[in-house]
């Protein structure tokens, strides 16, 4: 499946409902479904929460210049299948992400 966009889905959620963060400093991909989420690092660890709620264990780096997949109940990197692109997000969205949402002091707010 093709990826569910080009950010964090938790992270740009603004229902109201107080789980979107605003900003992720990386992203993963899971390789089942296509859903984005922010790594471990980021303030709010959507990508893990991803593959508890749904059983889709095996996630994607969605980041450039990274080709990893990470087993999040083995806790190890694997080699993956072909995945429909695109294989990143867009080389001009920054890191951390996205331009503008994310603060001054990004680092403070990491894990």
């Amino acid at each position: 499946m093709a990826p569910s966009g080009t950010g964090c889905v938790g992270c740009l959620d603004d229902d109201g409902d107080g789980a979107g963060a605003g900003w992720w400093f990386h992203l993963r991909r899971c390789a089942q479904c296509g859903h984005i989420g922010c790594c471990d690092s980021s303030r709010s660890g959507h990508a893990r929460a991803h593959a508890e709620a749904s059983g889709h264990p095996i996630v994607r780096s969605f980041e450039p210049g990274e080709d990893w997949f990470w087993s999040f109940p083995d806790e190890a990197y694997y080699r993956g299948p072909e995945l429909a692109a695109p294989l990143t997000h867009p080389g001009d969205q920054p890191v951390p992400g996205p331009d503008g949402a994310v603060p001054a002091d990004w680092e403070q707010h990491l894990r």
